[in-house]
């Protein structure tokens, strides 16, 4: 079959496109034909060295396909059925073929194609549990959200306007603002030219936000605390713009007894029943057409190093999709 490995760390340039056995299911596990491969910044961590794996590997964390065998032991699957996955302890992603732990793998309904699958699973699970579990938005909440045309970020503005929220959003450009206000985001604010923290305390009279979602990190975090209101809670969840290496304790006692937290998708798919309640609420939103996401660009796999330097230029909007 053929798969992409990274034999050192660097560049997109140091993926290579290589020829490699099939591989054979263990006895828990099965094997999948991979038909669409989601992107996702995470991979590019791996690929360059700033999530440290064991080399050589097969990156990828996300795919959608068809199961191709299964494992002697694995039972409520049968060899045909469409499934989608999400295994960043695994990867293996990048190939024709994949391995993957029967209890990892959701049933992909008829509705959804493998490449739409591919583009909101990860993503869409992760917009998902922050917006429902991590601070559950109600009605007439009022949030803010960093980065806000990024593809979770966007699908939150989706997430917390399906529940009637009031949401501004952060952006780089007149194009990303059109497009979040496009989903329903109340305003954008140009945070390269304004002060978000000031256009905050202008659009809630001084009051604050109930919620900020941050995956920026260390340019924004503490611009961030002091968005929120009495007992606001600010959500990290990523670090493009730095990892946020400490927090000040007096700041959120200072900004009114505000909540921080750092949350995992992992923890909120921890077991097959939480994995497949979440998946069928997110596609369900998805059929309906609650949410959607923006398809930035497919490659075929033997464009990977094309397909990673898109995935690094930070101008680009939507998932990034790549197949076998």
């Amino acid at each position: 079959m053929k798969a992409v490995v990274v034999r050192r760390h660097g560049g997109p340039e140091v993926l290579e496109l290589t020829e490699m056995p099939v591989p054979d299911p263990g006895s828990d596990q099965v094997r999948v034909s991979v038909r669409a491969i989601g992107l996702n910044r995470r991979d590019g961590f791996i690929r360059s060295g700033d999530y440290r794996r064991d080399l050589p590997l097969v990156p990828g964390i996300e795919a959608s396909g068809v199961i191709d065998a299964l494992g002697e032991r694995v039972e409520g699957w049968t060899v045909g059925d469409r499934v989608v996955w999400y295994v960043p302890d695994l990867l293996g992603a990048y190939a024709e073929y994949q391995i993957v732990p029967a209890d990892r793998l959701v049933g992909l309904p008829d509705a959804l194609s493998f490449e739409d699958a591919a583009a909101i699973f990860d993503n869409g699970l992760t917009a998902h549990y922050l917006s429902a579990t991590t601070f559950p938005v109600k009605p007439g909440h009022r949030i803010l959200i960093h980065g806000a045309a990024g593809v979770v970020a966007s699908l939150l503005v989706q997430c917390a306007k399906r529940v009637g929220a009031t949401v501004y959003g952060t952006v780089s450009s007149p194009e990303k603002a059109i497009f979040i206000k496009s989903l329903g985001a109340n305003a954008a604010i140009h945070y390269r030219d304004t002060d978000f923290v000031e256009k905050i305390m202008e659009f809630t009279e001084g009051e604050g936000v109930d919620v900020v979602y941050d995956s920026v990190g260390r340019a924004t975090v503490d611009g961030s605390i002091r968005c929120l209101k009495k007992r606001g809670m600010l959500v990290l969840y990523g670090q493009a713009g730095g990892a946020v290496t400490s927090i000040d304790p007096a700041a959120l006692a200072g900004q009114g007894s505000v909540y921080f937290t750092r949350p995992h998708l992992l923890d909120h798919i921890d077991t097959p029943d939480e994995l497949a309640r979440r998946s069928a609420e997110l596609f369900d939103w998805y059929r309906k057409g609650e949410i959607g996401v923006k398809t930035d660009s497919v490659f075929p796999l033997s464009d990977v190093v094309e397909a990673h330097r898109r995935l690094e230029d930070r101008s680009r909007s939507g998932k990034i999709l790549m197949v076998p």
